[in-house]
């Protein structure tokens, strides 16, 4: 039975079964060698110039490294950067689609079938090349996606999820963005970096933080503190007020077992002097100026004497809104 040389064997076991020309080649074989093997199915074509090990699918790291190698020297991009780095599953990644890879500016590169293909300046300082494949920066690639989201909420879900899962910081998120000469949201994305080295760590959180409790000149809580002698995070609390706002970011909401945990936090808070006010999807973003109002209320109620302003979207709505809005996010 023929087999594949050992140098040849170790570095497709090195990338997962994938193999470039130019890298057999450079392992010592000929053309005709590599001719051979295809022909005897050892090694079977995905993209000009690379092959892969075995005549079945492709689980979706093979087809990540056969795409940066027919586009190499090149990176994963974007999304694709992104799930190589957090995993299988990351944010609902769908492995069927098409692979994004970046190359330098200066470079042309043909799109394949499945595969994606960017122009990126300064490609060189901006990719992890000692990784298999090799992709773009954390940093990068959180600014990539978030600069291109569908609507502002969902770039804060990719900051705010970068940072929540540790892969990155809001002070190496800021710094990567001041290095980009040109890109979407500028302005928007400063903001967001800003807020959630402040403490508010997801989608909700920064929703609250910005058009509840900042645009309406709230106290400034305290986020993300300890409870005192048992595990747990209280979201945000207003010491001063012996005050506490959870906020829920769960869509569905109605199993007994949430529902009791909730109450359980409610009434230890209360035995610690607290009082707790539950903030949802409905109320930090579509009803966000009465529950300031609200809010501000019940602080006032325990001692702030501050008084809730006006923002502009207080006027652009009348104080009209309508209490049977709907919870899910816009």
């Amino acid at each position: 039975m023929t087999v594949l040389p050992a140098p040849l064997r170790a570095l497709l076991d090195e990338q997962g079964g994938v193999v470039a020309r130019s890298q057999v080649l450079t392992v010592g074989h000929e053309v005709h060698d590599l001719r051979r093997w295809v022909r005897r199915r050892l090694l079977v074509p995905v993209h000009e110039g690379v092959y892969v090990d075995h005549t079945g699918p492709l689980t979706w790291h093979q087809r990540s490294v056969a795409a940066v190698l027919y586009a190499a020297p090149a990176a994963l991009h974007g999304c694709c950067a992104l799930r190589a780095i957090h995993g299988p599953g990351w944010r609902g990644h769908d492995d069927t689609d098409a692979v994004h890879v970046a190359v330098d500016v200066s470079r042309r590169v043909v799109d394949q079938p499945g595969v994606v293909v960017h122009r990126v300046a300064g490609l060189a300082e901006r990719a992890s090349w000692h990784r298999c494949p090799p992709r773009m920066r954390v940093e990068e690639a959180v600014l990539d996606v978030a600069s291109t989201a569908v609507d502002d909420y969902a770039a804060v879900q990719v900051v705010a999820a970068a940072v929540g899962a540790r892969t990155t910081t809001a002070v190496r998120l800021g710094a990567a963005l001041s290095r980009r000469r040109r890109i979407a949201r500028r302005a928007f994305l400063q903001g967001v970096v800003d807020d959630v080295a402040q403490g508010a760590c997801s989608v909700l959180e920064v929703a609250y933080l910005r058009d509840v409790e900042r645009a309406h000149s709230l106290p400034r809580g305290r986020r993300q503190v300890p409870r005192p002698d048992r595990p747990g995070l209280r979201d945000v609390l207003y010491a001063e007020q012996d005050t506490v706002v959870e906020l829920d970011g769960r869509l569905d909401h109605t199993r007994m077992a949430d529902r009791g945990a909730d109450l359980d936090r409610d009434l230890q808070a209360l035995t610690d002097g607290l009082v707790t006010a539950r903030v949802g999807w409905g109320q930090a973003v579509r009803r966000s100026c009465r529950t300031a109002r609200a809010v501000g209320s019940l602080l006032q109620a325990r001692g702030w004497t501050g008084v809730p302003i006006t923002c502009p979207r207080c006027r652009e709505r009348g104080r009209s809104e309508s209490p049977g809005d709907s919870d899910l996010p816009r």
